[in-house]
């Protein structure tokens, strides 16, 4: 399938295989409930296929963004997710319907929520090292596969990793692939964006985007899932990008209290500055942490976040409309193609960006990039 979407100059896939239906999407699915999330192009909402009674998550896509056609950024979406068809990790596609002004995607509905919402979770909610260990392997060999096929993620974070179940703990879908690209072994990807905190460092200074970009996200997300901190999270995102970039990390043992050395060995093969050398999800899916026995004082994080480091709560999961890092807090982006409720959040977790001026002054040559 993949061999035969055909693919623009930034990585983007043009062709899609999905037949785009034009009859009203109300003849087919019922609207039910409140929305699953808002943002500033999309709407996410649960639906019920009325012919089989199946739950599924409508996410309504403006066509028109800022005064720009964006369908194209559209249809890209659609083919990545029909590329990983076979890839169980994946959220499904299921139909696809096409109004004047909006597309509108029939997915899957996993309704176990973000695995955000236990990352921040209190103590007895959160998760514990065999669950990330669990999670861990099905988000790799989710990676994995899509690495096989040339396709980039590039908005991997605890917000795009959903859960079919939240008790007891259900397998992982991953979704909101608006940002994702094609690689080739001839045509170099540079673009700026991605979300703050989970931003690999050759993002920030243009330089060219691989499988290895989206490993930087996974090490971030698994510290994230283990401790309960952000790694790299300033004050403002000037700091956050200054920490990625001199790859400022605490593996201190307050931090890391309960949790075991091989844990944070697996985070630090990806917390390498120079993406070559970082480890790959197959290496990962090797690795001893992974593949350890059970830990029996295996327990939820211990460590008390600050006010300043949590958002006011929102309901859903994370859909990456990017912005400008000067984006205003009212902005939200959506959260979710599921039915629970978030709990709160790591400042700055939510928001997806292209930058409209550079990270870091003292690097002008940066190409200035703005996508839809």
């Amino acid at each position: 399938m993949l061999e035969s979407a055909k693919m623009s100059k930034n990585g983007m896939l043009t062709k899609i295989l999905s037949r785009i239906r034009t009859d009203p999407f109300s003849a087919n699915y019922e609207l039910v409930g409140k929305e699953l999330g808002r943002g500033k192009f999309a709407v996410v909402k649960k639906c019920i296929e009325k012919a089989t009674g199946r739950q599924c998550a409508a996410k309504f896509l403006r066509k028109r963004r800022k005064g720009q056609d964006c369908r194209m950024d559209i249809l890209n979406e659609i083919a990545v997710l029909e590329s990983a068809k076979a890839n169980p990790y994946v959220v499904a596609l299921y139909e696809v319907y096409e109004t004047n002004n909006e597309i509108i995607l029939v997915l899957e509905c996993a309704a176990g929520g973000e695995i955000f919402n236990q990352c921040v979770a209190d103590n007895d909610d959160a998760f514990t090292e065999n669950d990330v260990i669990r999670l861990a392997k099905q988000i790799l060999t989710g990676v994995a596969f899509l690495h096989r096929n040339n396709l980039v993620h590039l908005d991997l974070k605890p917000q795009n990793i959903l859960l079919t179940c939240a008790r007891p703990l259900g397998d992982i879908r991953i979704v909101d692939f608006g940002l994702s690209r094609r690689m080739d072994k001839i045509t170099e990807v540079r673009e700026i964006l991605g979300t703050p905190e989970y931003v690999a460092p050759e993002i920030l200074s243009f330089e060219p985007i691989s499988t290895g970009t989206d490993m930087w996200s996974i090490g971030v997300l698994t510290y994230v899932m283990l401790t309960g901190e952000s790694p790299f999270l300033g004050e403002k995102k000037q700091e956050t990008f200054l920490n990625i970039s001199q790859v400022n990390v605490d593996y201190s043992q307050d931090t890391f209290d309960g949790i075991s050395s091989q844990a944070v060995d697996f985070i630090k093969s990806l917390l390498v500055k120079n993406p070559r050398k970082r480890a790959t999800a197959e290496e990962c899916l090797n690795h001893p942490w992974l593949n350890s026995l059970p830990h029996p004082h295996s327990h939820p994080h211990l460590h008390a976040r600050s006010a300043s480091s949590l958002d006011e709560p929102e309901t859903s999961q994370s859909e990456s409309e990017p912005e400008s890092p000067a984006s205003s807090p009212e902005l939200d982006l959506i959260d979710s193609y599921l039915v629970c409720p978030g709990q709160g959040g790591l400042k700055a977790g939510r928001d997806a960006f292209s930058f409209s001026e550079p990270p870091f002054p003292s690097l002008p040559e940066i190409k200035q990039e703005l996508i839809c």
